[in-house]
């Protein structure tokens, strides 16, 4: 017996002419924006491509090479070593180079599917990969040459800062969102001063604080490498707006789970270990990763408490008198870099809300 899916005609393509008539010149106002989105495309497409790669220096071993009109693409591969490393000992980099492949090994399975132990490599970089670079960059263990934190620089840094603060962020969030929902006046209160008094602080604020302010308040003989304060400024910053962006999560949760939980019998914690953050924490799946990608693009703030992350050493180089009118092919550098790790968190995501979709969503 035929089904009315099975009776309906295949929908033919359309063919590219009347595609074009009806998307894009389907009427006065679209024809002319079509017209004038060609135009602007035609012409400058042509210079960008130019700059960018016809009339563009590659290769060379100075920068008299760069004698073209086009982007002094020798400028980054020259100082490469310094924008990933910074000051960090060239006879050492190895140890980053390991982090790299560690992370890289942790997290690409990620987005193939059924890729063997994918599971396992994931939890190792949230869990393991933290304790490894705890001991691997700073070394002055098992055998290992010290690296004082104020060397760490560059494309490196850059990922050490963002990296811990989203590991930390992530569960110092989830209690705050469930302390400030708490029936207990006292934790409730305490999560609510919190979360609204880091929110309502600029992060460059945070961080001229941590560096320059906290040392004065700490008592005599006690103190923490900038870097350390740094990071401990960004992670509670940032778990402030993670606790909200959780909370709407758990708001959002039907009443009904929350009296379910309760039927079973089971405790507060297994309530919301089991129940409740499961499903908030997939609702708000855009919103954490929203928050993740802010963080690391807000972790070039540094740079005014003297750490030279990616775009401290770009900014740091481009001022070289050596190098002249290089900041724009620095500064693209730094732009893509940021987009490829930004860009990949983002598919992850959408990867991972596909995965964990049941439905529930029209």
């Amino acid at each position: 017996m035929m089904t009315e899916s099975t009776m309906k005609a295949p929908k033919k393509a359309l063919r590219p002419v009347k595609w074009m008539r009806e998307n894009l010149f389907s009427g006065w106002f679209n024809t002319v924006l079509t017209l004038g989105v060609a135009y602007l495309l035609v012409t400058s497409v042509g210079p960008l491509l130019n700059w960018f790669f016809l009339d563009a220096n590659f290769v060379g071993s100075d920068p008299s090479a760069c004698t073209g009109a086009g982007a002094c693409w020798l400028f980054i591969s020259q100082r490469l070593n310094f924008f990933i490393y910074g000051f960090y000992p060239d006879e050492l980099q190895w140890r980053v180079d390991v982090m790299f492949l560690l992370l890289a090994v942790s997290f690409v399975p990620q987005f193939i599917e059924r890729f063997p132990g994918r599971k396992w490599l994931g939890l190792f970089g949230i869990f393991g990969l933290p304790i490894v670079g705890y001991f691997l960059i700073p070394g002055g263990s098992f055998g290992l040459e010290e690296v004082q934190s104020s060397k760490w620089g560059g494309l490196m840094l850059t990922l050490i800062l963002a990296y811990i603060g989203i590991i930390a962020s992530l569960p110092i969030g989830i209690l705050l969102a469930l302390g400030r929902r708490s029936d207990m006046p006292i934790i409730r209160g305490i999560c609510v001063v919190f979360i609204e008094v880091w929110r309502a602080v600029p992060l460059i604020t945070v961080l001229f604080m941590a560096s320059v302010m906290l040392p004065l308040f700490l008592p005599e003989g006690v103190n923490f490498e900038k870097l350390a304060r740094a990071l401990i400024g960004i992670t509670l910053w940032q778990s402030a707006y993670m606790a909200e962006v959780i909370r709407g999560g758990l708001q959002a949760i039907p009443r009904g789970q929350y009296e379910a939980a309760d039927a079973l019998g089971l405790g507060y914690w297994r309530k919301m270990g089991l129940v409740i953050l499961p499903q908030a924490l997939k609702m708000v799946i855009p919103g954490i990763v929203n928050t993740f990608i802010s963080l690391f693009k807000d972790t070039t703030l540094v740079l005014i408490i003297g750490l030279f992350d990616i775009l401290g050493t770009v900014q740091s180089t481009v001022t070289d008198p050596a190098w002249q009118n290089v900041a724009i092919e620095g500064y693209v550098f730094v732009a893509f870099c940021f987009w490829v790790f930004c860009f990949g968190i983002s598919r992850y995501s959408q990867n991972l809300e596909r995965k964990l979709d049941t439905g529930h969503k029209t």
